[in-house]
C-alpha cells in the first residue's frame, strides 16, 4: 500500500484546500498520473500518482484543508480495478458501495493526520499563551499562527499587537444567517486564491498611507524604435518585442534613483532592497497572479521579454510555481491590455510602490506650437506614503515618463 502524500507548497504556503479529485476510489491509475487538485492561496497544484495501482482509500475528501505531507489517500499496488457496469439496452440500478468504503461527508470531532486544525483546537506555547493572557487578546482573535500545524507563537502575539486594528473593541460583529437567494441567484464559495486576492488588497487598503499620482506618457518614441527594429529583434532572439520589456527598464532606473520606492516597512523599520525583483501581473484562470521576476535590473530587453511571455503562458496554464509567485519588490500592472484607460492599482503587500500602464490612445497634444495626434498613455504610480514622500513619488513617474518619451536613455543609463 502506498500513501499519497500532499507535496511541499513552498514558501509561506501552511496549508491547501482540496479542489478536486480527478480519480475515484477503485479507479486503476498509473504511476505519475494526476490524482487530485490541491488550492493554495496562490496557485492550484496537482499531486500526481506516486506508483501504479488502484486507489483503495480517500482519506481528504473534496474541501477539505491539508497540511504538507498529509495523507490524501492510499494506492494498492496489487488491486484490481472496480468492475464497469455492463453495456445493454436496459438500465440497471447502480450497486451499492461497502458500509467499509462509503465517504460520508461529515464533520469527525478531531481533524485526521495531517490535516490543519483551526486557530484554537490545539495547544500554545507557554510564552505565547502568557503574552496573550498579558495583553488580553485570545487565539481566535490571533487567527492562524506561525507555528507547527498553526499554532500561535509569542512572535504572533507581538505582531498582532503592532497593529492597529488589533484593539478588542475593534473586532468584526459576528457573521448573521445567510439570506435567502431569490430566484436566478446561486451561491458559489470564494476559492482559497480569490480570498487570498481579497484579504491582501483589503490589508493594504487598511495598513498602507496609500496614494496615487497619475502621468501622462507620449509612446511614439517607443512604437517608433519598436517598428524599427521588431523583425530583427524577433529573428535573432525568437521573441517579440513588446512595451512592457521597456517600462521594466524604465522601472528599474528609476527604482535605483528612489530606492524608497523598492522597499518595504517592518515593524518600526525601512528594509531596503539592493536589487529589483520586478512582480508582473497576469490574469489567470483563478484570477490575478503576480510571478516575480527576480534581478530584473540584470535583465536585457530579450531576457525580460522571454520570461514575461513564458510567465503569461504558464498562468494561463496554471503552471507557475509557488516559489516564482514571492518575494517581489515592486510590481507593474497592465490595464491596457484589457481597454482601461485610466486607473487606480492597490498596493501588493509589503511592496510600497505599483505601476500601473493603460491602453494607448490618440488624443490632441500640443508639439511645438501645434496640435497634433499622438499616441498616448496614462501611468499611473501608487504608493505607501508611510515611507515615499510625494515629490519622490512624483519624480520616480517622472522619470519613467522620460525614459519612455527618449528611450536612448535606457540604453546610455541616463
Amino acid at each position: 500500500m502506498t500513501e499519497i502524500l500532499v507535496p511541499p507548497l513552498g514558501e509561506s504556503v501552511s496549508s491547501a484546500t482540496v479542489a478536486r479529485w480527478l480519480k475515484k476510489a477503485g479507479e486503476a491509475v498509473a504511476a505519475d498520473e494526476p490524482l487530485v487538485e490541491l488550492e493554495t492561496d496562490k496557485v492550484t497544484v496537482e499531486v500526481n500518482a506516486p506508483s501504479a495501482g488502484v486507489i483503495e482509500a480517500i482519506a481528504a475528501n473534496e474541501g477539505a484543508e491539508v497540511g504538507p505531507g498529509a495523507v490524501l489517500g492510499t494506492i494498492n499496488a496489487n488491486g484490481a480495478a472496480a468492475p464497469k457496469p455492463a453495456s445493454s439496452g436496459t438500465p440497471t440500478a447502480p450497486t451499492p458501495a461497502p458500509a467499509a468504503k462509503a465517504q460520508p461527508h461529515v464533520e469527525a470531532p478531531h481533524a485526521p493526520s495531517g490535516l490543519v486544525s483551526r486557530p484554537g483546537d490545539l495547544p500554545n506555547g507557554p510564552a505565547a499563551t502568557k503574552a496573550m493572557a498579558d495583553a488580553g487578546v485570545t487565539a481566535a482573535q490571533i487567527g492562524a499562527g506561525s507555528g507547527k500545524d498553526g499554532r500561535v507563537t509569542k512572535g504572533d502575539v507581538l505582531a498582532f499587537l503592532s497593529k492597529p486594528a488589533a484593539a478588542p473593541a475593534a473586532q468584526p460583529a459576528a457573521k448573521g444567517p445567510a439570506r435567502a437567494l431569490e430566484q436566478g441567484e446561486e451561491r458559489v464559495k470564494m476559492t482559497r486564491l480569490r480570498q487570498t486576492i481579497a484579504r491582501r488588497l483589503k490589508e493594504a487598503q487598511n495598513t498602507a498611507a496609500m496614494l496615487t499620482t497619475f502621468n501622462e506618457v507620449d509612446m511614439g518614441a517607443v512604437m517608433a524604435l519598436r517598428n524599427e527594429y521588431k523583425d530583427v529583434f524577433e529573428k535573432r532572439h525568437g521573441v517579440k518585442l513588446g512595451f512592457m520589456s521597456f517600462f521594466v527598464k524604465a522601472c528599474v532606473a528609476a527604482l535605483k534613483e528612489f530606492p524608497a520606492v523598492n522597499a518595504e516597512i517592518e515593524g518600526d523599520e525601512i528594509i531596503y532592497k539592493n536589487f529589483v525583483h520586478m512582480g508582473i501581473a497576469v490574469g489567470g484562470p483563478s484570477g490575478l497572479v503576480v510571478p516575480v521576476l527576480k534581478n530584473a535590473d540584470q535583465l536585457g530587453f530579450a531576457q525580460i521579454e522571454k520570461a514575461i511571455g513564458d510567465f503569461g503562458k504558464r498562468a494561463r496554464d496554471g503552471a507557475l510555481k509557488l516559489d516564482e509567485l514571492t518575494g517581489g519588490s515592486f510590481t507593474i500592472t497592465n490595464g491596457g491590455i484589457y481597454g482601461s484607460l485610466m486607473s487606480t492599482p492597490i498596493l501588493n503587500p509589503p511592496q510600497s510602490g505599483i505601476l500601473g500602464m493603460h491602453k494607448i490612445q490618440e488624443r490632441p497634444m500640443v508639439v511645438g506650437g501645434k496640435i497634433e495626434a499622438r499616441p498616448m498613455m496614462y501611468i499611473a504610480l501608487s504608493y505607501d506614503h508611510r515611507i515615499v514622500d510625494g515629490k519622490e513619488a512624483v519624480s520616480f513617474l517622472v522619470r519613467v515618463k522620460e525614459a519612455i518619451e527618449d528611450p536612448r536613455r535606457l540604453m546610455l543609463d541616463v
